[in-house]
């Protein structure tokens, strides 16, 4: 978890909240929960997630089901008789409550969603990245190509405002122009009221060249990234810079730039809740290329992914994935509690979790995955192989795949491998790496009645 927290799940770590407890009736739980954005769970007697809601205060939201009128109603009178319990994640703003309440209700599917289930319509954010001024685009059909995609909300309105707010500190264009820089006729070209207004730099009038814009859009993909300290730090030495250099106009810009953003609330944990399923991904397909591609003797059709996460507070955790046939087997996830590593450690924490997992399905007498995949390059993968290593034993076919470039590194090999960006192969390798991230950061406090840290 990172910049959120569920309540109310039973824990090793805490035994107060452990299975024994005294239940708590819902309408008496709901009154402790806090007046903040976020999102609740409702969940019927055998303790199945049934609901899955956003709210701007989680409180008033909650309460309201526990009413003679929500009794009443045509639209929750069958689910209200069902609660037994209800937990709930605190989140930063409305937007992330947006966006996990979408990525729950895929995962979860609680029967009383069903309107929420089919994301087909869901609008997403989209910028292009084969142009020379990229564009953000609002869209409801995002392309496979050319377009870096952020999503999905569940709200038209919400990502509307939100492309509003953002343009006001990145100035990017959101027209249909096809703006080439070498090309004077748009030395002529009338800009548009957002030129005006001061939202959009107006490439379209060549009043910025190709590499600042350029430097907007990335900007921009840093926040929407969640890379908002790092993206803060840059723009303060630019500041400087720039004030050095006596560009004190372009200072004052960025200084207007970096109080925005610093106040700015409508961020999204956008990296972490983008929904696979945007892309299609053909599992025989997908197994049939990772063969082909890495000379395997047969299909690898059980595969596991490892993920490290950093959790709020500084713990850290691994999450483990399992496939099956290209698709995932959710009874095989599990997470690691990082034990002997202090601080943030990513190789010895995968050194750790691999010894750990692997030594236990040896004594087990289990069989091995057929492909293991290892979220990060060469040092995480070099880990992986000498934990095995150390344990004696022969090592499944191993990977790992750097998220930047998506470079493919195998052991003993110091170049990378380049899967076709549009490749099935690669798509699975993603979906595992994915999902292995986002099992490690949001869900594992609620796809499993108990908590599954290992122990």
């Amino acid at each position: 978890m990172s910049d959120s927290e569920a309540t109310s799940q039973p824990s090793d770590d805490n035994p107060a909240s452990s299975e024994n407890a005294p239940a708590q009736p819902p309408h008496e739980k709901v009154k402790t929960f806090p007046t903040t954005p976020g999102v609740y769970l409702m969940k019927d007697a055998l303790g199945r997630v049934i609901y899955v809601g956003k709210a701007v205060n989680l409180r008033s939201r909650a309460s309201s089901y526990f009413t003679t009128a929500a009794a009443m109603d045509r639209r929750t009178c069958d689910l209200v008789p069902e609660i037994r319990d209800l937990d709930f994640i605190s989140t930063e703003s409305e937007v992330d409550a947006l966006l996990l309440e979408a990525r729950l209700i895929k995962d979860i599917q609680p029967r009383f969603n069903s309107e929420l289930k089919d994301d087909k319509t869901f609008p997403y954010l989209q910028i292009t990245t084969h142009e020379e001024f990229p564009r953000v685009e609002f869209t409801r059909k995002p392309k496979l190509k050319g377009v870096k995609l952020y999503g999905p909300f569940t709200s038209a309105k919400k990502l509307r405002a939100t492309i509003t707010v953002l343009q006001k500190i990145f100035r990017f264009r959101n027209c249909s122009l096809d703006i080439a820089e070498g090309d004077e006729k748009w030395r002529w070209f009338r800009p548009c009221l957002l030129a005006s207004i001061n939202q959009c730099t107006a490439p379209c009038n060549l009043r910025i060249t190709k590499d600042e814009y350029r430097k907007d859009i990335r900007r921009l993909r840093l926040f929407l990234e969640g890379k908002k300290e790092r993206l803060l730090k840059e723009m303060q030495a630019e500041m400087l810079f720039a004030s050095q250099e006596l560009k004190f106009e372009r200072a004052a810009r960025i200084r207007d730039e970096i109080k925005a953003l610093e106040s700015l609330k409508l961020r999204g944990q956008l990296d972490k809740d983008v929904q696979p399923e945007v892309f299609y991904i053909d599992p025989k397909r997908g197994l049939r290329g990772l063969k082909k591609a890495f000379n395997l003797d047969k299909l690898p059709r059980r595969i596991e992914g490892v993920d490290i996460a950093h959790l709020q507070g500084g713990e850290t955790v691994a999450s483990l994935v399992q496939f099956i046939d290209g698709l995932p087997f959710k009874h095989g996830y599990k997470r690691f509690k990082i034990k002997t590593v202090d601080g943030v450690d990513d190789f010895a924490s995968i050194h750790e979790v691999i010894s750990r997992h692997f030594r236990r399905m040896q004594q087990d007498g289990e069989d091995f995955p057929d492909l293991l995949l290892i979220d990060g390059g060469k040092g995480q993968l070099s880990s992986a192989m000498a934990a095995m290593q150390g344990l004696g034993i022969t090592p499944p076919f191993t990977l790992s795949l750097a998220k930047q470039e998506e470079e493919v590194f195998l052991p003993g090999e110091s170049e990378s491998h380049r899967l076709s960006r549009h490749s099935f192969a690669l798509r699975l390798l993603q979906y595992v790496r994915d999902e292995a991230h986002r099992f490690a950061q949001h869900y594992h406090h609620l796809l499993r009645k108990k908590a599954t840290f290992d122990e």
